[in-house]
């Protein structure tokens, strides 16, 4: 058989469970060749090499390592860490691809959020933004921009583009680190007031963008916009969470701003980047901003997407709380 081409992974060294690392796992498992692409040459890109990828070392920033990485690709996963920087790591990569040519398809991850960054609600006036976005909030993050403006871009560029928007993670900060403290007490505390969310398994997320980059010509020119299975309000999240740890856990509901103060500002303020993506999501959901579950996933992937409950289950921080 003639020697295939590799898949491009960027964002290949996030942690076990990462949409990019599981993306890795998922692929090498059905024989495809995979060249990972990360940051550091440290112990998460050799256990990719252990694993069977071929690792390829670089900065998104660069656009020498971005085409030198492209160099015999035809199939590009896009992915990047929080960052000020992240249009920028979009267009490089963007540029890279159209001066190669030969590019098949670029899976581009983006967010939920797009599906109503609609250019007509960016310009409305601020009153009218405020209403839509659930009344704590006026403006998106500027990480949210970031992913617009990349969606703006991949279509400018005449690239094979698939948009991957999905909900917030359950593996996301809020809902998994920020506030383990009070679960190790028994109780959620999250300023969510009585909305009801539908957070997505990154899981989810990994097997769908495998199954577009193992198969692109359906899903060329398309976005996919991902939600969990349910919207559930917090008292519900807070019996996942006991199923998880194997303990009793009350939710108790938290003003936002002061809740941004305690636990984003304290343990994001090397990140002003990171905070302040983190604190639009708590004002939007909130608020009630953050709305609607869809059924694109199940019928993409032929299966329901993965509970609340199943990734909190085998989220690497909530297991070890649960055997403390």
């Amino acid at each position: 058989m003639p020697e295939r081409n590799p898949i491009l992974i960027t964002g290949a060294a996030g942690e076990i469970g990462g949409v990019s690392r599981t993306m890795v796992d998922m692929l090498l498992d059905q024989g495809q060749p995979v060249r990972a692409f990360v940051r550091q040459d440290d112990e998460r890109a050799h256990a990719l090499r252990q694993a069977g990828a071929e690792v390829f070392v670089g900065d998104l920033l660069d656009i020498a390592d971005v085409t030198a990485a492209l160099q015999g690709v035809r199939r590009i996963y896009f992915s990047m860490s929080l960052s000020p920087y992240y249009t920028d790591a979009v267009s490089l990569m963007a540029a890279a691809a159209r001066a190669q040519g030969d590019i098949e398809v670029f899976v581009n991850i983006s967010e939920y959020e797009q599906s109503f960054m609609t250019f007509e609600k960016m310009t409305a006036p601020e009153e009218e933004r405020r209403s839509w976005l659930g009344g704590l909030v006026t403006q998106w993050s500027p990480q949210q921009r970031a992913h617009w403006v990349a969606e703006q871009v991949l279509e400018w560029s005449g690239l094979p583009a698939v948009h991957v928007r999905a909900a917030m993670f359950v593996e996301n900060p809020l809902l998994t680190w920020l506030a383990l403290e009070p679960l190790s007490n028994g109780e959620l505390r999250l300023p969510f007031g009585h909305h009801r969310l539908a957070p997505i398994a990154g899981y989810d997320v990994a097997e769908l963008c495998v199954k577009i980059l193992t198969d692109p010509e359906p899903h060329i020119a398309k976005s996919y916009d991902l939600t969990g299975p349910e919207l559930k309000d917090m008292h519900g999240f807070a019996e996942d969470y006991a199923a998880a740890l194997g303990r009793p856990v009350v939710y108790v509901p938290e003003d936002v701003e002061t809740w941004n103060e305690i636990y984003v500002d304290t343990a994001m303020s090397a990140y002003p980047h990171i905070a302040e993506h983190l604190k639009t999501l708590t004002r939007l959901m909130g608020g009630g901003g953050y709305r609607g579950v869809t059924d694109q996933l199940e019928t993409l992937l032929g299966r329901p997407p993965k509970t609340v409950r199943w990734a909190l289950e085998n989220h690497p921080r909530i297991r070890k709380l649960a055997s403390a």
